[in-house]
């Protein structure tokens, strides 16, 4: 099919490769000059797994066209994705600010039937809104359908998610629209969901907030295992035993963060308020998020009351493995504790963006993780990379000037930690105390 996606960022870029792959001509439209110059090369713009080879399979085999001429991107396409940013109002609603600038685009330069299709997270009643706005535009409901169909892709595993994903929802009030989605999908071979515009908008902050909430819920358990001298992982693995349960996220450590989950949670709250639904469930569980993610600073100031002066190094700033994303990151509100209190900062992370740079730019950047520990007091651990889980705990010690690990995120095996005789803190498994 003939596809145009306007929007070249993480959901925007992900759609187009895998549509690009599974044989459909795709035209990825941004206003980006430089985003669209370096695609065109073949550079990657976001970092995640797999996008350098997808990226250049679909340029040599002419799969995909980048360009920043949305007129050409409307007129020759029969279906167009909307896949801008929505980011978060500081009230907590959804910046629509993109999606309508996209729609007076397409009320421009539409010549023929379209299926417009929603993937970026909207506020609810998005879909009627788009069509209410073509109308007062002056644009027929003949020439154009609009449908919801809301990604569920995790960063650093978001092409294996995009082509092997649980489930595809296709949010529609048209038969026609419903039969080209179909038509589109079907060689995924993947379970299609088809439901109601307004119920495949709710799908996805519905699906964020219960798995925030799973989180935010075993990292209060943590919490208790902390005060009692329980172990939160033998917890997890047994409620991952249930089979109604599962095991996925319910790994305990220092909360939640990235583009999704925190303004998900926080706009679910704001939909709830304006039906009526007090969502009590989310507010706990954004709240426990809150406290969590700054947990390892009151570890610090117990142990020693006054950090000031002290070397205190920050090892990972990304919101998780596999990505280069900082946003909402706990490694961010560490930081802003850490400088609070006068310490001096060491950071260290494989993927280190110049967005951070820009942000800290007082704190030091190291090339290794061991640079980080050289006369350093704490150690604290935000993002489970692998290469941190093989660190030479011996050597990471000798460095040190005290030797003090805050384990945001359980990395390390307790035997391992004894054995060299480090003062050790891991959220829900307690202290070790050399």
């Amino acid at each position: 099919m003939k596809i145009t996606v306007i929007g070249s960022g993480y959901v925007g870029l992900i759609a187009a490769l895998g549509f690009g792959i599974k044989n459909n001509k795709v035209i990825c439209v941004d206003k980006d000059k430089e985003k669209i110059k370096s695609l065109k090369k073949g550079i990657p713009i976001i970092y995640e797994k797999g996008l350098d080879k997808y990226l250049k399979k679909c340029i040599e085999e002419k799969k995909i066209t980048f360009s920043t001429d949305i007129k050409k991107g409307i007129r020759e396409s029969n279906i167009i994705f909307i896949a801008v940013g929505t980011p978060a109002l500081n009230n907590g609603d959804v910046d629509m600010t993109q999606v309508k600038e996209v729609i007076n685009d397409i009320s421009k330069y539409i010549n023929e039937y379209k299926v417009i299709v929603n993937k970026s997270t909207v506020a609810i009643g998005t879909q009627k809104y788009i069509k209410r706005m073509l109308n007062d535009k002056g644009i027929s409901n003949e020439y154009f359908d609009i449908v919801s169909n809301p990604e569920f892709l995790r960063e650093g595993k978001a092409f294996d998610d995009f082509f092997n994903t649980d489930r595809i929802v296709i949010g529609y009030d048209s038969e026609i629209a419903k039969e080209i989605m179909g038509k589109l999908y079907k060689n995924f071979n993947k379970k299609i969901v088809y439901t109601n515009p307004e119920t495949a908008e709710l799908i996805k902050y519905a699906s964020n907030g219960f798995l925030a909430t799973k989180i935010s819920f075993i990292n209060e358990i943590a919490n208790l295992c902390d005060e009692i001298g329980g172990n939160v992982e033998d917890i997890s693995y047994v409620l991952g035993l249930d089979k109604r349960i599962s095991p996925l996220f319910l790994n305990a450590g220092i909360g939640f963060g990235g583009s999704c989950f925190p303004k998900d949670t926080q706009a679910l709250v704001k939909i709830g308020k304006k039906y009526g639904v007090a969502f009590n469930v989310i507010k706990s569980t954004i709240d426990v998020n809150n406290k969590q993610r700054i947990i390892p600073i009151k570890k610090l100031l117990n142990h020693y009351k006054d950090i000031s002066g002290k070397i205190i190094s920050v090892l990972g700033l990304t919101f998780k493995p596999g990505t280069d994303d900082i946003r909402e990151a706990p490694a961010i509100y560490i930081i802003n504790e850490l400088i609070k209190n006068e310490a001096i900062v060491k950071c260290y992370d494989p993927n280190v963006s110049r967005k951070i740079k820009e942000i800290y730019p007082q704190i030091e950047y190291c090339n290794t993780p061991y640079d980080t520990f050289i006369d350093s007091s704490c150690a604290i651990f935000c993002t489970e990379w692998d290469e941190f889980s093989k660190l030479d705990l011996f050597k990471l010690k000798d460095k040190m000037k005290e030797p003090l690990i805050i384990d945001g995120r359980n990395i390390f095996d307790y035997k391992d930690v004894k054995k060299a005789k480090i003062n050790y803190f891991a959220i829900g498994r307690g202290y070790i105390y050399k």
